[in-house]
């Protein structure tokens, strides 16, 4: 694997041992088919796209060019939904806006008996997610948001758990350019100040949640702090709910909810 890793690096691969680590169990000996991987990277392609795999709190998601690239961090998304979720009888958790399906194929495993299902927009995605589907068993809804949703499910939604996109418009470049060239804008662009898809889903979640229901995302920490202004806006001029930030590394979990309890 060193002699890899080395490739790697000299491809410009800044974890190049723990890409090698991939490569190895995706490819194996096919010496052909590692010379590929090397110089897609060297091309500047994402690892993920060239191997057609992610992996995903412990799962392998299929993962097709231009989709989102699961985040790591975005586990924490779904450590918090187990947490909150595990000691409640089986319900309805939708995994709003699912690229490849990376979070509801890890709700899913871990929340056997719960009806997970996934909105997606991105006709390429919603097709990827489709499969990760057949693999893990949730059900994929093409649509925006929310109203992807069918009707039957409004009212009984317990959790809403998503990686929105919360990049500010000004931030995309910023984005590290092997996944900015190869990512949809869809996935990653959340308007001038991140924030048009997280006040998206607010907006729709009066419709869809259960009484105990709610919403899990991650922000920016200042992020979060605009978040909680808009949601607590009293009603009828705001949601009138309630926004508590559970964990802050570089991206803050925020929950939503109606209670005003802070979440554990």
């Amino acid at each position: 694997m060193s002699a890899l890793a080395d490739s790697l690096r000299r491809a410009g691969c800044v974890f190049a041992e723990a890409e090698a680590a991939e490569v190895t169990r995706h490819v194996g000996a096919d010496l052909a088919r590692v010379a590929e991987v090397v110089a897609g990277r060297a091309a500047g392609i994402p690892l993920e796209h060239l191997l057609g795999v992610a992996r995903f709190a412990g799962l392998d998601v299929e993962l097709d060019p231009l989709v989102f690239v699961p985040r790591r961090r975005a586990e924490a998304l779904v450590e918090h939904a187990i947490a909150h979720l595990r000691e409640r009888p089986p319900g309805v958790v939708v995994d709003v806006g699912c690229g490849s399906g990376a979070i509801a194929a890890a709700l899913t495993a871990a929340l056997p008996d719960w009806q997970v299902v996934a909105t997606e927009l991105d006709p390429a995605a919603v097709a990827c997610a489709r499969r990760n589907a057949e693999t893990y068993g949730f059900t994929v809804y093409e649509g925006s948001w929310l109203t992807a949703l069918p009707t039957d499910l409004a009212g009984r939604v317990d959790a809403v758990v998503g990686y929105l996109p919360h990049v500010p418009d000004a931030g995309l470049d910023l984005i590290h350019p092997d996944l900015r060239r190869h990512e949809a804008d869809l996935a990653v662009a959340g308007g001038p100040d991140g924030l048009d898809g997280f006040r998206a889903v607010v907006a729709e979640l009066p419709r869809w949640w259960s009484p105990d229901g709610f919403l899990l995302t991650l922000l920016a920490p200042e992020q979060a702090v605009a978040a909680r202004r808009h949601v607590e806006q009293p009603a009828p001029d705001g949601p009138g709910l309630h926004l508590h930030v559970a964990d802050v590394d570089d991206d803050a979990v925020v929950r939503v909810d109606r209670s005003g309890r802070i979440a554990p």
